[in-house]
């Protein structure tokens, strides 16, 4: 046995071939006589018989194909962005198979494991699968009897209107890049995932019986329909061939664990920074669609700077006034005069881009690329499978390969003429296309996530405060969720428009994605602020519009109205809901809510909490999702994490009206489709 007096982790060889790390929070047992690996947390969770494996010449082989197990790295000492801990790495060799290496991770008094596998050959190898954790046995939270287990399902972009989804035994299901498995009462759960994203895209397979046992794997080289690929994951090769760095946690409350691991993601690699504050605006989108024009863009930026900007509906004195698709409809002369007015009213514009779709027919494919002096046409820069045909279009768009010379062509040339025209803001849709996997023009990139990674990076540079010259804002639309470092901030789901289904699917991708704001990205984008119309729909009700803007300013949040404010009730929803300060000092925060509940399947929470603690305060925000009958909700102040003893004081946001909470439940009533903020503080 090993005692560190500098390291609070303890590693013991016990009988026979068993090597036990313990940390004081969590316990890791290494089986030399089998290959495979267990992790115990607090209250009995557990992931048992964990084993690596990888597909190698049309064959899957794992830490049990292999004849000996040893420790080879015992008691490394390492301190990094993790903390202080110990490094193990376990090598499985066999005569006529590549070396297999498992690496363990673990930290002075730290819920998680780090894990990474390693495929080793002097005379190089290949694979597009590499599964870091193969387990059939998790148990969650077994002190409090059989558990009742609900996994969160995690989508890998959010395009076509994709959901985030809790499900429970009997159950196939896989999420990507991060999972959770937990218990609803308690809220004890056990977090995976990814750590790193420059090569794969990772997926947390899980089954469940109906006697509620769980199994699951986590491993690098997913690819299919929900990652919107056609080709299988592209191989990975060369004498080392490294999985994702994963995170296994075990968590008192599961919400807890999903922030940690979004904060260490950071650790690896770090988010893009913004000190800007939180964008406040319009985006001309819901407003008009392919229908856009000199008058409506400019039309806005006077109505927002005379009518509502004096009533509070700013940032720092900032509007951004954003183009989005067809822009291009615009004349040049159009253009200028109305980039002219916008500077002019004091606000700062912002345009769209489509980096890597091409929205033309075959016929198109001869044009010439922008920017490329004839060199290249969009035929050559169009991403192409393993056969060298084009790949079959998503949402109606060809997807560009990041990686060609004429891609980065394409890049300097809009990049260039944006920044020239003056924009401070961007939006970028359609990014996955640039993720697919496929045959890349760089020899060197064999991946969908790494030809991802390449384009981006490009392309933040290009928008960098280093190169434009001024601070840029960069939006992510339809995106994959990781890589996450070259953006401020991201749209935490699909398009979203003004009705009351709108903010519940909105709110569905806020229950399970809230912990992305201020870690992964600056802000959560909840899509444009729709108060009365968009120009897809019907007009909505007074609280559907409003439930609208309170589910936006509880995100955390880019904050851009979507409406056409010629029109004259949207005009006064604006005058009357923009200038009410209690509402926009909590969007101006620039902190997103934390759920109540997330055992909801494929619903969202009603109820939502942030505590304010420089202001002693909390905040809560509750929804009616019934846009026909009242509701009467009981809100538990201590499930929301409040001090149930503790007598407040309530603020109604919207209404102004004060009151009391005295017996740790607040009682609401809401209007059909209607939704409130209170401000809870401790009654003096």
């Amino acid at each position: 046995m090993r005692t560190d007096s500098e390291i609070a982790v303890q590693v013991e060889l016990k009988e026979g071939a068993l090597v036990r790390i313990n940390n004081g929070l969590l316990e890791l047992d290494i089986d030399l006589a089998t290959g495979e690996a267990s992790c115990t947390g607090r209250h009995s969770s557990a992931v048992k018989g964990m084993r690596s494996a990888y597909r190698w010449n049309g064959r899957e082989y794992h830490t049990g194909s292999y004849a000996s197990h040893q420790l080879k790295e015992q008691n490394e000492t390492v301190q990094d962005g993790f903390g202080r801990g110990v490094h193990l790495m376990v090598l499985h060799e066999s005569a006529e198979l590549p070396q297999l290496e498992q690496h363990f991770y673990i930290y002075e008094q730290s819920a998680f494991v780090l894990l990474q596998s390693v495929v080793a050959s002097d005379t190089g190898i290949r694979t597009n699968r590499l599964a870091v954790i193969q387990s059939g046995e998790v148990s969650l939270d077994a002190e409090s009897g059989p558990a009742d287990v609900s996994v969160l399902r995690v989508p890998f972009d959010n395009d076509k209107w994709v959901r985030y989804t809790v499900e429970k035994p009997p159950l196939k299901t896989e999420s990507y890049e991060v999972a959770a498995l937990f218990r609803q009462d308690s809220r004890r759960g056990i977090i995976l995932g990814s750590l790193t994203h420059k090569v794969w895209k990772t997926g947390i397979k899980v089954t469940g019986g109906q006697a509620g046992e769980v199994g699951l794997e986590l491993y690098g080289g997913a690819a299919g329909e929900m990652t919107r690929d056609f080709q299988p994951h592209g191989y990975v090769k060369g004498t080392r061939v490294e999985s994702p760095l994963v995170w296994l946690g075990f968590y008192e409350d599961y919400r807890e664990g999903l922030e940690a691991y979004g904060r260490a993601n950071t650790w690896i690699e770090a988010p893009l920074p913004w000190t800007g504050g939180v964008p406040v605006g319009w985006n001309s989108w819901s407003a008009a669609m392919s229908n856009l024009d000199y008058n409506l863009y400019t039309s806005t930026s006077d109505f927002l700077r005379q009518e509502v900007q004096p009533l509070g509906f700013h940032n720092k004195d900032t509007l951004y006034i954003n183009f989005d698709a067809f822009w291009d409809q615009l004349t040049a002369a159009e253009m200028a005069d109305a980039l002219n007015r916008v500077r002019s009213n004091g606000h700062k514009p912002g345009t769209y881009w489509t980096p890597f779709a091409f929205w033309g027919s075959p016929a198109q494919f001869a044009k010439e690329v922008e920017g490329t002096d004839g060199k290249y046409t969009y035929g050559d820069i169009l991403l192409r499978d393993s056969e060298g045909e084009v790949l079959p279009d998503v949402d109606g768009g060809l997807a560009i390969d990041p990686t060609h010379p004429g891609s980065l062509l394409r890049m300097d040339w809009f990049t260039d003429k944006f920044i020239a025209e003056g924009f401070e803001y961007i939006k970028l849709d359609f990014l996955a296309h640039g993720a697919l996997e496929g045959r890349h023009y760089h020899p060197e990139i064999t991946t969908g996530i790494a030809a991802y990674h390449y384009g981006m990076s490009y392309l933040q540079h290009k928008l960098s405060p280093e190169v434009t010259g001024r601070p840029f804002f960069i939006n992510l639309s339809i995106a994959p969720l990781f890589p996450y470092a070259f953006a401020h901030s991201r749209r935490v789901s699909c398009d979203v428009f003004g009705t009351l289904k709108d903010t519940e699917y909105l709110l569905n991708s806020l229950t399970h994605g809230w912990w992305m704001n201020n870690t992964l990205y600056r802000y959560n984008d909840p899509d444009h602020s729709v108060l009365y119309k968009s120009f897809n729909q019907e007009p909505t009700g007074w609280h559907e519009g409003r439930s609208r803007l309170t589910a936006s300013v509880i995100a955390g949040t880019v904050l851009l109205l979507g409406d056409d404010f010629r029109k004259e009730e949207a005009a006064t929803r604006a005058k009357a809901w923009l200038g009410n300060k209690g509402i926009m000092d909590v969007a101006r925060l620039g902190k997103t809510f934390r759920p109540v509940e997330g055992d909801l399947g494929e619903g969202a929470s009603d109820i939502f909490v942030l505590e304010a603690a420089e202001e002693q305060a909390f905040y809560l925000a509750v929804f009616n999702f019934d846009n026909a009958q009242a509701a009467h909700k009981s809100v538990s102040l201590g499930r929301a994490g409040l001090d149930a003893k503790t007598a407040y004081s309530v603020q109604d946001l919207w209404e102004g009206t004060r009151g009391e909470v005295p017996d740790g439940v607040l009682t609401v009533t809401l209007e059909p489709a209607e939704s409130k903020i209170y401000k809870l503080s401790v009654k003096s």
